[in-house]
């Protein structure tokens, strides 16, 4: 018996396969010139999902087959036009109608594993669309301001430094370069010449701005402790030694609602999705027959 999902794959890895090569045949053309007394074409309406693109044995494929199709991750085609998009869709379709049919004269569609797997996926797309509908409900724009006006309201205020440094493997070493940069150096020119930080080393020891949980205790505390224009004397971490420059300290701008807005409405979705499955949860009767049956007391030996 064909395996129907290795059929599945195997038609989407064909439309995949095909992408590269069709992309290839197609050679970039130079567009013709209009000329400057032909008006400006008005655009094409979209087509009716309705709509019939191709049909396999009599029975139509239609435009709302292709966007279902479109919505599938396994078959996403990104880089590809609309018109090779469509193109690879109907074909891929007309492949899916070809086996589905021959699958259907094998009378695959009457065994009693497919009937569970069918009544499983059609419960999953009702399932789906159903959270989905809930999703849509519950992000509003008063919802969205609720929560992010709540959410900065429970934030507190926290220092940030802005800082560069200089890290080297001994203490030695360290000295001699905090002795140039309090002699007259440039810090970045320094940096960009002795520190053996990777991620800061090209951009003149920059760490940008950050609080005092990010950065490890020794180093936290004394960037924290200077003043703005400070270089500090040689500290200690794990990494090894720095040489430390604060250049400017502030209060941590709150974040925007843009900012915040994408976290917000997946949070609003996936409460209002929660909250749903729960109350439909408590409105049903549920009973479980899988459950391991009571433990049973052991009954006491008889007495001779």
């Amino acid at each position: 018996m064909p395996n129907t999902a290795l059929l599945r794959r195997a038609s989407a890895l064909a439309v995949m396969i095909a992408m590269p090569g069709l992309a290839l045949a197609q050679a970039p053309q130079k567009a013709p010139t209009p000329a400057a007394s032909t008006p400006a074409a008005a655009p094409a309406a979209a087509p009716s999902a309705d709509s019939v693109v191709a049909s396999v044995n009599g029975k139509p494929i239609t435009q709302g087959d292709l966007a279902i199709a479109a919505d599938d991750p396994a078959l996403s085609l990104p880089g590809v036009d609309e018109a090779q998009k469509k193109n690879l869709l109907v074909d891929y379709m007309v492949d899916l109608r070809v086996g589905a049919q021959a699958a259907e004269s094998a009378k695959i569609g009457d065994t009693p594993e497919f009937k569970r797997k069918l009544a499983y996926f059609r419960d999953k797309l009702l399932l789906d669309d159903y959270l989905e509908q809930e999703a849509k409900r519950a992000v509003t724009p008063e919802a969205e301001h609720a929560i992010y006006d709540q959410t900065v309201k429970l934030m507190k205020p926290e220092e940030e430094v802005h800082a560069r440094h200089i890290l080297v493997d001994n203490e030695a070493e360290a000295k001699k370069i905090a002795a140039r940069i309090k002699g007259g150096e440039d810090f970045a020119k320094v940096a960009a010449e002795a520190s053996k930080d990777p991620g800061s080393k090209t951009e003149g020891g920059d760490l940008g701005w950050f609080t005092k949980e990010r950065m490890v205790p020794d180093f936290a505390n004394a960037a924290f402790a200077m003043k703005p224009g400070q270089v500090s004397d040689p500290i200690k971490t794990q990494f090894g030694w720095h040489v430390i420059k604060v250049e400017e300290k502030r209060t941590k701008p709150q974040p925007t609602f843009d900012e915040l807005k994408e976290q917000i409405d997946q949070h609003l979705i996936r409460k209002a999705q929660q909250d749903m499955i729960l109350k439909l949860r408590s409105e049903a009767k549920i009973e479980r027959t899988d459950a391991p049956p009571a433990a049973q007391p052991e009954s006491e030996p008889k007495k001779p």
